[in-house]
């Protein structure tokens, strides 16, 4: 398991417009996001992809009420393969991408431009105790925020309004939400979106919670909360590499080792790397599976 310490730039900020039922987040991650980045050469669409969804992955977990994983997930069959963010109850979070390595990316490409017509948007919420939830849709929208929306519209029915922004430095991200079980003016609601549209991407990656509240609504002055810290954790350990190995099953585990000498495992996220040779494969199947493997081969 990897994990790095959060810094000042790491911080996700809640406030509240005491005047109308609207609550919002902003965050901005600096460090978190140069220790994803840093793992993979990433295509420069596929990166501006995943930061946002990082971003909004950031946003959204903020409001878990029970201790777990929230993953948002984006698959198609485009040349973008799959992005991922997991955040979790405890503010850290993982992320990483697949795609298409004989493809050519431009620096202009769209979301669109790289998933094609196929593809699904699932949000999953694994609990730490219980079972697991996820909602799946088609995929709506030009960008990660217009998807987002459209999911909390249509399985939340809650009217929601989501700003995204990243580069190969930071990201960023600011969301307007109406309160559950709460009537909101058509007016007032508008009038925070409207104002909440004119931030651009430099000022949502380059300014903090307090200075960019103001600037968007210092008229109405929303009620700004203490920030809360957020950490990179990946939660692969070598434990959870041997279940995967049993699973696979001692025959083509036993094989693999037989003729390459050892099992490499890459964790996805965090590119640390599990070796298993001849001598812990056999351990964990309480046999020699190698030997078994070579005597079917031969």
């Amino acid at each position: 398991m990897m994990h790095t310490p959060h810094s000042d730039a790491e911080r996700r900020t809640r406030f509240i417009f005491d005047d109308m039922p609207v609550r919002g987040l902003h965050v901005r991650l600096q460090e978190v996001w140069q220790h994803i980045v840093r793992r993979k050469n990433y295509p420069s669409p596929i990166r501006r992809a995943l930061g946002e969804l990082l971003a909004a992955g950031a946003l959204l977990s903020s409001n878990l009420k029970i201790e777990g994983t929230l993953t948002l997930q984006v698959q198609s069959e485009g040349k973008l393969k799959m992005l991922v963010v997991e955040a979790t109850s405890n503010d850290t979070c993982r992320a990483t991408a697949r795609w298409d390595e004989t493809a050519s990316f431009n620096e202009d490409e769209t979301l669109g431009d790289l998933l094609g017509n196929n593809g699904i948007f699932a949000i999953t919420l694994q609990p730490q105790e219980g079972e697991p939830w996820q909602g799946v849709v088609p995929l709506e929208g030009g960008n990660i925020a217009e998807m987002l929306m459209a999911y909390m519209l249509r399985s939340e029915q809650l009217e929601t309004h989501i700003t995204l922004a990243a580069n190969e430095n930071t990201v960023g991200g600011l969301l307007l939400q109406r309160l559950p079980e709460e009537s909101l003016d058509k007016e007032a609601w508008q009038h925070v979106t409207t104002l909440s549209d004119t931030v651009d991407a430099a000022e949502l990656l380059s300014l903090d919670a307090e200075e960019l509240l103001y600037r968007l609504f210092h008229e109405t002055p929303p009620r700004v909360f203490e920030p809360e810290g957020i950490e990179f954790a990946c939660t692969c350990s070598r434990g959870k590499v041997s279940n995967m190995l049993l699973l696979l099953g001692g025959q083509e585990v036993g094989s693999i080792v037989a003729e390459q000498g050892s099992i490499e495992i890459d964790c996805d996220f965090c590119n640390e790397k599990y070796v298993f040779d001849e001598t812990d494969v056999n351990a964990l199947f309480g046999m020699d599976v190698t030997e078994v493997a070579r005597a079917t081969i031969q």
